[in-house]
Parts: C-alpha cells; structure tokens; sequence
C-alpha cells in the first residue's frame, strides 16, 4: 500500500504576513489559522487554530529588531512543537542580530550564535534563511540550515537591463567574496571599496580598490540599514568616472534617515527584496518578491529533493 505524503501547513508571524501569504500562494496553499492574543502590558500569546499533529509546519518570520519578530517566532515554535508537530521549519527570510557573528572586541555577545541556540531549544527542527550576514552562521545550528541566496532573483534583473561595461562593487572588504561571485558569473570586473567606521553607521572614510571609469556599476551587499554606506560609495564611484551607480541588497532595513540619503545619493536604483515589510518612501527603490523562491524551496525540501538549483553561485 502507497503512503501519500501529506501537504505541509503555512503559518506566518504577524509582521510577515503579507509575505506569508505569497508564498503560500506560490506554493498552491492558503495560510493557516493562527490566534495571538495580546495583554495590555504587551505580552502576547500565539495559538494554532487548527490541529497540526503529526504535521510538517512551516513557520514564516524575519526576525529584524524589534525583538517582538524574534519572541514571535520562539513562542510559535514552542507551541508547535507542544501541539505534536511533526516537523517544524522556522522560515526566516531575514535572520536578525547576524551582524553580532564574533566578539570583535572584549565584553560583547554573539549574539547570531545565541539566537540560533534559542531557535533550536525552542524546537525548530530546520532552518530556511537567505543571504546571511556571514556564512559561518550555517555552523551555529546543529539542526539543517537551507542557506538560500537572493542572487536567484536578482541575476535575471540584471541581464534584463543590459548594460554595457558591466562592473560589479563591494561597498565594503567583508562583502569582496559576494562581489567576487557575481562578477565571475555575470562575467565582468569587480571592484572594492575599503572603509574605516568612526562608530556604528557612521563612516569616517572611504576608498576605492579598482577602476570604473566608463563602466556601469552595480553595489551587491547583503542588507542596507542607514544606506550610509552604499550612498557614499556609489558618490565617490561617480566622482572617479562611472556612468551611473545602481545597488542591489537582499534586506531592505533602511532606518532612520535611509531614504533621505537615497534620494539625494547618485544612486540610480536601489533594488531589494521583499524579506523584510517596508514602506516605499523613494522612486528610486525597486522590490523584487522572494516569496516564489521560498515557496519553490520549502515545496523540494518537504518532498525531499535536491534544492541546488537554487544556487547560482
């Protein structure tokens, strides 16, 4: 006698709703029921409204600061896992706190190491992201960790512009191995700005590595917060003689005054995906949704095959 496997359920946390919703859609499912009850000192309660025994349940949820989106998506696993799920996989398009990867000066935390601890003690089972900070992250987890990256989405953008003399750029010495990768697939140079910071967000100078007279630059990083960075980058490319700047970054932040340095950056186009809710304040930033791309995902890994198509670099 056959065993049918059984369809997988799709929750969301409440700040990723909307993009729960479109991955539930692109995978051919609708989201399922869930309750949070909230008290008036802002304690809040999350309960399944359906049973989920013996189910694989996907759990949707960026984990971005506030640390709300984190608290959500531990209660939602704790109360799976008390609910008798069979498996349960924490979906995190945005993975929070990843900027704390190492103690890189005394006294401080690990903050990225500390969450995936809480993550797994909670009872996730495995873990979807994209586009980490650092890659070492993977190695936090003991459980499987499916590390997806943005530039499935992003490739296709950017043959579609067609531009001539092509130059990839890194806005920073850490992010010289994502340029370096997209370079060598799109076929083109690569350049690297070198940056000292004064305190967090504030940048106190900035150099480039590499020439892009002529060329049409295009910024890869994994996130843009302030858009300090990426702003005063793609000015000093204009200053050295690039025909225009344009920046594409998984995770969309933009804190603070982001959009006012945007708009009165040299930046042609920003473009970014949809893992973390944002209001578009600014013409000049283009959303690219991830949702087909974690449906398509989550669909492979809950059938048990191989997802390294998603890799296109």
């Amino acid at each position: 006698m056959s065993y049918q496997v059984p369809e997988p359920k799709i929750f969301a946390c409440t700040q990723s709703t909307a993009l729960g919703e479109k991955i539930a859609t692109s995978y051919g499912a609708k989201l399922g029921n869930i309750l949070f009850s909230r008290y008036s000192d802002g304690e809040y309660q999350p309960s399944f409204e359906e049973s989920i025994r013996g189910a694989r349940i996907f759990l949707i949820g960026s984990t971005n600061p506030s640390s709300d989106n984190l608290m959500e998506m531990l209660l939602m696993i704790d109360a799976a896992k008390r609910a008798s799920a069979r498996h349960i996989t924490a979906v995190i398009p945005y993975f929070g706190w990843a900027r704390q990867d190492r103690k890189d000066k005394p006294r401080v935390p690990i903050a990225a190491k500390l969450i995936a601890k809480m993550l797994e003690t909670a009872g996730a089972t495995r873990i979807i992201t994209m586009d980490l900070h650092a890659d070492q992250i993977q190695g936090f987890f003991e459980k499987p960790v499916d590390h997806l990256f943005a530039s499935t989405l992003f490739f296709p953008y950017l043959k579609e512009l067609k531009l001539d003399n092509l130059c990839i750029a890194s806005p920073d010495m850490g992010g010289s191995k994502r340029a370096y990768s997209y370079s060598k697939a799109l076929e083109c140079d690569v350049v690297i700005c070198y940056k000292q910071r004064a305190k967090a967000n504030v940048i106190s100078h900035m150099e480039l590595i590499g020439d892009v007279q002529g060329k049409n630059v295009v910024l890869v990083d994994d996130m843009v917060d302030t858009a300090g960075t990426l702003t005063k980058a793609a000015d000093l490319m204009m200053e050295r003689g690039a025909l225009s700047v344009r920046a594409i970054t998984t995770h969309g932040l933009l804190s603070g005054n982001a959009y006012e340095k945007i708009e009165k950056s040299q930046l042609k186009e920003l473009i970014i995906t949809d893992s973390i809710p944002i209001e578009i304040k600014s013409d000049k930033v283009k959303v690219l949704s991830c949702a087909g791309l974690f449906a398509d995902v989550m669909h492979r890994v809950h059938h048990n095959t191989s997802i390294s198509s998603k890799f296109l670099m």
